[in-house]
């Protein structure tokens, strides 16, 4: 019996096209829009044609701007005006370069392709047309889909910005393994709109149309504004026999898609490295921490875990993995929902540290998968903070044992550094973005590759029959994704015959198939959907992706020779690649020559503001904060300049030898309060409430010494009192009493609320849905306690008290002040202002080691 995998296509393309409005409303008039999908076999030709009127009496601009796949490669490009063509030529870079160079001399203008989110990337050009003349503009791109999570999907981004007269997207689909769902979705459409949508579909074919008229396009009929602003989706899964694959041939060439179904799952052994350095404080710890805490959910009993976080310094949550059972990943989450941020980044020993764990961990499962992943948000500050020895360490030490992913959070981090990292050593590497749902992303990631089915399968096909056959050894295959094999016949086969060898969690697996030559180039005969000899294009298209992920971590000369193949490969078939770029020229007397580049992530990042490699070194040493340069030969003076900056500017911050009273960071801002009462001692001060919350917290001064000794924290529900001070912590719940010492690690679960200790360092108490409040023990050289929150989002408007009047009531002033210092700020705290001085204080949530924190010092009275 066939199973039915959902699957959904995964092409994102998207489309803006521009008019600029001078003095007449949509003088630069798109009068026809039309996008022309057709996906056979996975592979992907996506045509799109603006064709756009100048009504004005004067010239104006036109812009075109396309954003498609980060992973699709343009194939060709052009405009037409007043019925003359100026095409794209696709050239080797090197060669363009120079020749756009020639160009910039003159006063020209740069490329026009750039990132724009995770996913897309924006193809941009612009060109001048007189008054009453037409242009088209018309983009192609192509791109191998990838099945991630089991599914494909096709998303269109529509965003024409004004009514079009003729505006159509045509979607069709050509599977021959069967289309066994498919369906629409969009966020912009209505029951107007769901009219101008129909969908055709028979056993192997599917046609979707979206052809609204201008009527329909509009929000409404009084007004001259487009309802399509949005994602247009269309979602579908194919039928899978249990077999070894499904194998295309098309004029001599061949794809084969492999994609097992029902296998055991192999038990993970898996080490998540967690950057807590002093970047990752606030949104992103906190994001960090609810990821972890889901993915904690995800484990299954089988499977082995720990964590290793890592700062200046290095630590492990426990000696040795653990098996997920429910014990230890409460005894996980408790430890996650401690994690705080500060300090420096010190990646090599903590990934060192990761492989001396696998290395010595004791009685795991038999059959099972070791891997690492790393999440980090910067470039190695501490410790070793050359990035090739780095990566010459960390590809010693795992020796092919193990699997390492690199996760890289937002664009401080170097992605060439952690990209070629993860490839030499099994895994990949992917960027989180700073959003909303960066916590979402850790999931998804964790989700795809928390479900290996098999190791070490080899793709086995006649030697002598088979020329430039792609990868056809994989490590790792993951529930969900697809494996993917594709060469050309040399000779005049009848069958080719496949062999896959695998292992999996149970046994070794062997699969046989053969393909009847004849009879598979059939299938593709005479077929309306299909575009030219797309498999031939789809193999040159995943060689020259394979070439160029292998170049990442080759060493120099091979890395020369694998990325010449793929230039040559790329001009054969007309790709705009990394090694690759477009010309476009434009009609005399404008901007005439413009360059279309194929970004890569490693485009997409801020300038690092600390040099790290050869060429610059952070030293420690006496004095602290001092900067020492090794400038090589012919280095740039800007970073040098940079340097010097910054070193005169840590060298000018004072020395923090005191702690605040309290510490705080502020919601949604990256600013941190240092926090001090003034006023008589008092026998308990109250720090916070928040009746929706369940929540109070009172806090005692000490006698000597001006910082906290005691807190009262007081739950709702559970009914339960913590008593914590500096001797010991005290549990109070239905009239009877716990103790927990200072002196040990222990941990107490009370209806739900869990009070964690960590051994003379920190007791967190943590209920679901609600803040976590911890407290810090301190021994410098009287003993102490700091205070303060995670998860400060769930805190309601109804927070209070000296410091929970800061979680709702506070918010810093605009600056309107010119004579303003700007180490000072005014800052208004339930309805009353506030001078406040950046100050530096060591920071009690770190180690007493730790450098010193910036934040804005305040004094109030209880």
């Amino acid at each position: 019996m066939e199973e039915r995998t959902l699957l959904t296509l995964m092409v994102f393309s998207s489309l803006v096209v521009l008019a600029e409005t001078i003095a007449q409303k949509h003088a630069i008039e798109i009068y026809s829009l039309h996008v022309d999908c057709k996906v056979t076999s996975r592979f992907a030709h996506t045509v799109v044609t603006s064709k756009i009127v100048n009504r004005a009496n004067e010239s104006r601009e036109a812009t075109f701007e396309v954003e498609l796949p980060k992973s699709a490669f343009i194939t060709n490009f052009s405009m037409s005006i007043d019925g003359k063509v100026y095409p794209g030529i696709i050239k080797e870079k090197a060669s363009a370069q120079k020749e756009y160079d020639a160009a910039v001399s003159h006063g020209q203008s740069a490329g026009l392709v750039k990132i724009t989110g995770r996913k897309l990337e924006q193809f941009h050009v612009s060109v001048s047309i007189a008054a009453a003349s037409k242009v088209t503009f018309e983009l192609a791109y192509e791109e191998l889909l990838k099945r991630q999570l089991g599914k494909f999907e096709l998303l269109i981004k529509v965003r024409p910005k004004q009514l079009v007269k003729h505006f159509q997207i045509d979607v069709h689909i050509f599977e021959p393994q069967g289309i066994r769902f498919l369906e629409t979705d969009s966020t912009f459409m209505t029951n107007e709109l769901t009219e101008a949508l129909t969908k055709v579909q028979n056993e192997t074919k599917a046609h979707i149309l979206f052809r609204p008229t201008v009527d329909q396009q509009k929000i409404n009929p009084e007004l001259d504004e487009t309802l399509l602003n949005g994602d247009f989706v269309v979602r579908y899964d194919v039928r899978r026999g249990a077999t070894a694959g499904d194998i295309q041939i098309v004029n001599g060439y061949f794809v084969h898609y492999f994609a097992p179904r029902e296998m055991p799952v192999f038990p993970k052994n898996v080490i998540f490295v967690i950057d807590r350095s002093g970047s990752m404080a606030g949104r992103k710890i906190e994001q960090t921490r609810d990821a972890l805490l889901k993915i904690l959910q995800d484990l299954r009993p089988e499977d082995h875990f720990s964590f290793i976080t890592f700062n200046s310094k290095v630590g492990e949550w426990k000696s040795s993995l653990l098996q997920a059972t429910a014990e230890n990943v409460a005894s996980a989450a408790g430890f996650v929902q401690t994690l705080s941020a500060g300090g420096g980044t010190d990646i090599n020993r903590a990934l060192l540290t990761a492989v001396s764990m696998l290395d010595k961990a004791e009685r795991l499962p038999g059959r099972s998968v070791s891997m690492m992943i790393l999440l980090t948000d910067g470039q190695p500050t501490s410790g070793e903070s050359n990035v090739e020895v780095i990566q010459e360490n960390i590809q010693k030490a795992v020796n092919g044992k193990y699997a390492l992913f690199c996760l890289g959070f937002g664009f401080d981090v170097s992605y060439k550094f952690l990209e070629k990292m993860a490839l030499s050593n099994g895994g990949i590497a992917r960027r989180i973005y700073e959003n909303a749902d960066a916590a979402l992303q850790l999931q998804g990631f964790y989700q795809e590759v928390a479900t290996p089915i098999l190791m070490k399968i080899e793709m086995q096909y006649p030697e002598n029959a088979i020329e430039g056959l792609t990868k056809n050894n994989f490590k790792l295959f993951f529930e969900g994704s697809e494996i993917i094999v594709s060469g050309k016949i040399s000779n005049e086969l009848d069958l080719l015959p496949v062999e896959i060898k695998a292992q999996t969690h149970a046994s070794d697996l062997t699969l046989k198939e053969e393909a009847n030559v004849k009879e598979k180039e059939q299938v593709f005969q005479n077929q309306s959907y299909v575009f030219g000899n797309f498999i031939e294009r789809l193999w040159a298209y995943l060689t020259i992706q394979q070439l160029l992920e292998k170049s990442i971590s080759a060493e120099e000369e091979d890395k020369k020779t694998l990325e010449a193949q793929a230039l040559e490969l790329s001009l054969q078939y007309n790709f705009v690649t990394p090694l690759t770029s477009m010309v476009v020229t434009k009609p005399t007397g404008q901007q005439q020559t413009e360059l279309a580049n194929k970004p890569t992530e490693a485009d997409n990042e801020k300038p690092s503001s600390l040099p790290v490699g050869d060429a610059y070194r952070l030293r420690s040493g006496p004095p602290p904060g001092r900067w020492h340069s090794e400038p090589k030969s012919g280095s740039n003076k800007k970073l040098l300049s940079v340097v010097v900056r910054l070193r005169d500017k840590i060298r000018a911050q004072p020395l923090a030898n005191e702690y605040p009273q309290l510490l705080l960071q502020l919601p949604k801002q990256n600013e941190i309060i240092c926090l001090n009462t003034d006023g008589k001692p008092q026998p308990s001060l109250h720090l916070l409430s928040d009746p929706e919350q369940g929540l109070t917290v009172t806090g005692k001064l000490g006698d000597r010494i001006k910082l906290f000794v005691q807190f009262e924290i007081t739950y709702v529900n559970p009914p339960v009192r913590i008593h914590v001070s500096t001797d010991e912590i005290v549990l109070s719940h239905d009239n009877e009493s716990t103790r927990l010492p200072w002196t040990e690690s222990a941990t107490s679960t009370i209806q739900g609320l869990r009070v964690s200790v960590e051994k003379e360092r920190s007791v967190t108490a943590s209920l679901s849905d609600t803040v976590t409040v911890k407290i810090s023990f301190v021994k410098f050289p009287d003993d102490f306690l700091g205070l303060y929150f995670l998860n400060t989002n769930h805190f309601s408007d109804k927070v209070s008290g000296v410091l929970g009047q800061f979680y709702s009531k506070a918010q810093f002033e605009n600056n309107s002040n010119t004579n303003q210092r700007a180490d000072e700020r005014l800052l208004s705290v339930s309805g009353s202002e506030h001078k406040v001085t950046r100050q530096y204080k060591k920071d009690y949530r770190l180690e007493p080691t730790s450098d010193p924190v910036p934040c804005w010092s305040i004094h109030v009275t209880p």
